[in-house]
């Protein structure tokens, strides 16, 4: 009676809990670590000389997971489990921490103990290795004008006590790896912090990315095989990412990525902005990239050159149709003259203007909170404009965090307005192509309306927010004319296949 209730009783993986807890610090699954070790080649696990780091640990998860595999795979060759046990814990398995608390998570995880050296560990390390192979120090950030020369933090923000986490991550914080362990490593695998919150008022920004340093600094150590999961973000956007994507998409040695559109797919409970992939790094390997997208828990594969673009079409069945849009070889409205950059007047998102005309010749300004006035003297941005038709588009898009809505569609962009001369706008904005006429400018307002339009403007958004950027593969048209979705499909001779995915996957604007 008793073994059948002890049988019976729910008893979760503490791991799958944690997991749907939300940071910055996104902690793994079981279930999706599991899938980013499935893609390793299994006869790592089978040789006792292999060599795993994870240098972000947090729950321990991979280590954990890996730990299983190999007692299962070395049962041959070391058959006393516990010999098996302590050669895979003294020689195999190393890990950094993030964190003091990850550092005893982890450890707790890994090897039943949150003292390596106690009684209680799986395999009892010496006294003078008291963390174990799972390490954690706390080090301080190095400070040059107010920021970290390694991670960008802010000194202000994380100059702090000993009473706080520094966040000056060992990894990435010039850290000799090959000295702190005496060795290299043949598989690097892990889920790292995914920024820094630096709070730059005035820059527009909250964040700083992380991942992408982590990335770079594992490959600095030449393992055989390297794999993340890590936001999708840098397929497109994201600050400071641009040298990060380029070098991505031009590494040949990246064998898979599995990508997924919506983060609560892989990350229950985690509204990543722009989604999150993992990717199999493979220093042997030179060709393309198999890649697949998971969206509404529908998955496309294909092979792909990552460097076709110079940003990465995360929608298989996208390119072809990408591809018949620049075979026309027209000018596209990321060109100067089509969409505006940020703050196209100069005005801020803060701005706040008369909220009564003071004077005859003020220009009427479309702020968040409404329409205001300002003196045309002191607009000294854009002034070209100033006297023209323009259309306006809010520079966020309508979906939150990037991600479709209940049945997997979107509509991209949220608020549009034609202005009419002296009209302007802040930084909440954008202005597409200032024209003369009102009737060019209405044209331009039905253009952007179009199902074909949007979809190709979703192509590289990775997100919420919305820039010139994302106006690559929108060819700019003769706006004397009206233009359909049907005379689009036409024009770009789309097959009937395309353009069911394009209406599949955009929704009408009412």
């Amino acid at each position: 009676m008793e073994n059948n209730l002890f049988q019976s009783v729910y008893n979760p993986d503490v791991l799958s809990c944690i997991a749907n807890l939300s940071n910055d610090e996104v902690f793994t699954p079981p279930e999706l670590a599991n899938k980013i070790i499935d893609m390793l080649p299994q006869e790592l696990f089978e040789n006792p000389d292999t060599t795993f780091l994870d240098p972000c640990c947090k729950s321990g998860v991979f280590l954990r997971e890996i730990a299983k595999r190999l007692i299962k795979g070395l049962e041959q060759q070391i058959p006393d489990l516990e010999k098996r046990i302590e050669h895979i814990f003294s020689k195999q398995l190393f890990g950094i921490a993030i964190t003091e608390l990850t550092s005893l998570l982890a450890r707790r995880s890994v090897y039943c103990s949150k003292f390596p050296s106690s009684e209680f560990s799986a395999y009892q390390f010496p006294e003078d290795k008291p963390q174990g192979n799972i390490i954690f120090q706390r080090i301080k950030h190095k400070w040059y004008n107010g920021k970290c020369i390694y991670c960008g933090a802010s000194q202000s923000e994380y100059d702090r006590g000993n009473e706080l986490e520094t966040h000056a991550y060992q990894f990435i914080h010039n850290i000799d790896v090959k000295k702190l362990f005496n060795m290299k490593f043949d598989v690097i695998i892990g889920n790292p912090p995914y920024q820094l919150q630096v709070n730059e008022s005035g820059k527009g920004l909250g964040a700083i990315p992380l991942y992408n340093k982590f990335v770079e600094q594992a490959m600095k150590l030449q393992p055989q095989y390297l794999t993340m999961i890590i936001p999708s973000r840098w397929f497109a956007g994201g600050v400071g990412l641009d040298k990060f994507r380029h070098n991505m998409l031009s590494d040949k040695r990246i064998r898979k990525i599995v990508d997924y559109t919506d983060s609560k797919e892989c990350f229950p409970g985690v509204d990543l902005n722009g989604g999150a992939c993992y990717f199999l790094w493979d220093s042997s390997y030179n060709g393309d990239c198999d890649f697949t997208n998971i969206t509404n828990r529908v998955s496309s594969s294909a092979i792909r050159n990552l460097n076709e673009f110079d940003v990465f079409l995360r929608r298989n069945e996208a390119v072809s149709i990408v591809h018949k849009v620049l075979s026309f070889n027209e000018t596209m409205l990321s060109k100067e003259g089509g969409c505006s950059p940020q703050t196209p007047y100069g005005l801020l998102s803060t701005f706040i203007g008369n909220t009564k005309r003071m004077h005859n010749d003020e220009l009427e300004v479309l702020s968040s909170k409404g329409w205001m006035y300002i003196e045309r003297n002191a607009i000294t941005k854009g002034v070209d404009s100033i006297g023209k038709y323009k259309t306006l588009i809010s520079k966020l898009s309508c979906e939150h965090a990037g991600n479709p809505d209940k049945n997997g569609m979107y509509r991209v962009l949220s608020r549009m307005e034609t202005l009419k001369p002296n009209q302007i706008c802040t930084q909440s904005y954008l202005i597409l192509c200032p024209t003369n006429t009102e009737i060019e400018s209405q044209n331009l307002h039905t253009y952007l309306r179009t199902k074909f339009v949007r979809f190709l403007i979703l192509q590289t958004l990775v997100g919420m927010n919305i820039s010139i950027s994302n106006f690559k593969f929108v060819p700019w048209l003769n706006y004397k004319e009206t233009w359909t979705d049907e005379k689009l499909y036409a024009k770009y001779g789309l097959t009937d296949e395309e353009i069911a995915f394009i209406e599949s996957m955009i929704r009408p604007m009412e």
